[in-house]
């Protein structure tokens, strides 16, 4: 009582398969509101909480996905804070780096950076007023990101943006 041939899934079948969920996947990403990580410095939390509530103020279904960082990086609680972020990373499909003096030298922001690049997600900074920054953060230049104003019009453009070409 042998097994006969048939029922079996091809190598190549399977592989069409998957591309085909993969595109599917991409299209109802596409079609529904991007969930967004804000990376930022501690010190710049004001400001950051401002932005969140300018963000829901205007018209747009952006869905902001963040993690405060309350200990310093060498804590002894840094690997728990990680794993934390990274949660938060994974749900989000872009990362948005609020840009200052202070990011620009925040290890936790750098690391957030690397993490969410890492994880494939889109990564964008956004500055308040009409420059950026003189010095941004390293790993935002090394990943030659783009930086926009924080203007509502501009900021959902590149988010977008972001998105696609993740």
């Amino acid at each position: 009582m042998g097994g006969g041939s048939g029922g079996g899934i091809s190598l190549g079948d399977l592989s069409r398969l998957q591309e085909a969920a993969k595109q599917k996947l991409k299209e109802a990403s596409a079609d529904s509101s991007p969930h967004v990580f804000i990376s930022f410095s501690h010190d710049d939390m004001d400001e950051v909480n401002l932005f969140r509530g300018q963000a829901k103020n205007e018209n747009t279904q952006l869905q902001f996905d963040d993690h405060s960082v309350k200990e310093p990086y060498d804590s002894a609680n840094a690997d728990y804070i990680k794993r934390q972020i990274r949660e938060k990373i994974d749900r989000a499909s872009v990362t948005v780096v609020y840009v200052t003096d202070n990011s620009a030298t925040s290890k936790w922001v750098h690391w957030e950076i690397e993490e969410s690049l890492k994880r494939g997600k889109g990564v964008i900074g956004v500055h308040k007023g009409e420059k950026p920054p003189a010095v941004l953060p390293p790993a935002l230049v090394a990943a030659k990101s783009k930086v926009v104003k924080w203007q509502h019009a501009e900021l959902v453009a590149a988010i977008h943006e972001a998105r696609r070409n993740r």
